[in-house]
C-alpha cells in the first residue's frame, strides 16, 4: 500500500473525489474574483486557475491510482498558492487543504482498522 494513497474499499476515497469536485468549481469561480476583485489580467487568471481547475479534475479521473492522489496532493498546493493572486484564495485554498489532509488522515486510519494482522 502506497503512503499517499488510500486503499481501494476505503470510504473516504468518496470524501476526497468530492473535495477535488467542489475545488473544480471554485477555481471556477475565483477566475472572475481574480479579475473583478483584484484586476489580475483575464488571460492570466483564467490560464492560472483554469489550470488549477483542470489538475484537479485530472486528480479526480485518476484517483483509483496512486498517481491520481499525488496529482490531489498537488492541486492542494496549487489551490493555496492561487492566493498569491487574489489574497482570499489564502483562505479557500487552506480550507480545502485542510479538509483533504482531515480526509487523508482519517483514512489511512480506516486502512490501518481493516489490515490484516
Amino acid at each position: 500500500m502506497s503512503l499517499i494513497s488510500l486503499a481501494p474499499r476505503n470510504p473516504m476515497r468518496t470524501v476526497v473525489l468530492s473535495v477535488l469536485i467542489f475545488e473544480i468549481i471554485v477555481f471556477g469561480l475565483a477566475v472572475p474574483v481574480m479579475i473583478l476583485v483584484s484586476h489580475v489580467p483575464a488571460g492570466l487568471a483564467g490560464g492560472l486557475a483554469g489550470g488549477a481547475a483542470v489538475l484537479a479534475l485530472v486528480a479526480a479521473g485518476l484517483l483509483r491510482r496512486t498517481l491520481g492522489y499525488a496529482i490531489g496532493w498537488l492541486t492542494q498546493l496549487v489551490g493555496v498558492s492561487l492566493g498569491v493572486l487574489t489574497p482570499g484564495m489564502f483562505a479557500v485554498g487552506g480550507i480545502f487543504l485542510a479538509i483533504w489532509v482531515l480526509c487523508f488522515v482519517l483514512g489511512k486510519r480506516l486502512d490501518a482498522q481493516s489490515a490484516p494482522g
